[in-house]
């Protein structure tokens, strides 16, 4: 599949290692992109700087014109900035946003407090995150073709691309691709996450809180499932009604192995998805 061209790859995510990891979504993004940069593809990831995250150990620069990043979150004008590395023994890009507030005071747990409880405003996290990555890209002097949305955590892009920023010619023609590694309580996410962004949940999703995917898949372009061996993913998210109406956007890609992935397999598949956007 070497025959298209590279694609620039906006790739957010919460963990990858060595700097922060909770579950399988460190190794896989540390891997991934990696191996997608390998094929020719411009990839740059953006992750929170959690406050145990070494600076002078990763070399963390300051980039001048990342310095201030504004947007609005819950009403209120905000401020992120964003520093630059690599993931160690790589040329992959790493960009570390910064908030004194949202990312600086969390622990290694990343979702849960010392003592294993789950934090109560991981939701209200994540779409901070997933509007200040948006905000930052015209900083970066750089508009990707494609925005991977791993997780929970970054599954309000693409809504809030939808609703607020894919109007912009700047943003224009942007795909955004939802990746789901988990089924989890974390993707019980409230209204009020998505009120903090400037956008609402469709008519057609009901309760509070709302399942995080079934709001992302009316409005990503396309959404990759992970099965694991004895974890069909996409089985019981083919159930959810918002899932099952997008259908034809669902891309399931199957991990042989949970303990030791083949990662460059794994790239193949997920690059293969991709240009189908582009098909």
């Amino acid at each position: 599949m070497t025959a298209h061209m590279g694609r620039k790859l906006f790739y957010l995510t919460t963990e990858i290692t060595p700097f922060a990891s909770t579950s399988v979504l460190g190794d896989y993004s540390a891997q991934v992109p990696l191996a997608l940069q390998g094929k020719g593809h411009d990839i740059r990831t953006m992750i929170p700087k959690y406050g145990f995250v070494s600076e002078r150990k990763y070399i963390l620069r300051e980039v001048i014109r990342l310095r201030e990043i504004p947007f609005e979150f819950q009403g209120e004008d905000h401020i992120v900035s964003a520093k630059s590395a690599f993931i160690p023994k790589t040329r992959v890009q790493v960009y570390f946003m910064e908030h004194e507030e949202w990312f600086k005071p969390l622990n290694n747990l990343l979702y849960k407090s010392k003592n294993g409880r789950v934090l109560p405003d991981n939701d209200l996290r994540a779409g901070f995150f997933s509007k200040a990555a948006l905000a930052s890209l015209p900083h970066l002097f750089w508009s990707p073709d494609v925005i991977l949305c791993n997780g929970w955590p970054a599954s309000l892009v693409p809504l809030v691309y939808r609703e607020i920023f894919a109007k912009d010619d700047f943003y224009a023609d942007i795909k955004t691709v939802q990746v789901i590694f988990d089924l989890d309580d974390y993707m019980q996410f409230s209204r009020e996450a998505y009120q903090a962004c400037g956008v609402t949940v469709p008519p057609e999703v009901k309760g509070d809180p709302v399942n995080c995917y079934e709001v992302a898949a009316s409005f990503a372009d396309q959404i990759i499932v992970f099965d694991f061996p004895g974890k069909q993913n996409s089985e019981t998210l083919l159930k959810l009604k918002g899932i099952k109406s997008q259908a034809d956007k669902v891309e399931v890609i199957s991990w042989e192995d949970e303990e030791t992935p083949n990662y460059s397999l794994i790239a193949d598949q997920v690059e293969a998805a991709i240009e189908k956007l582009f098909a």
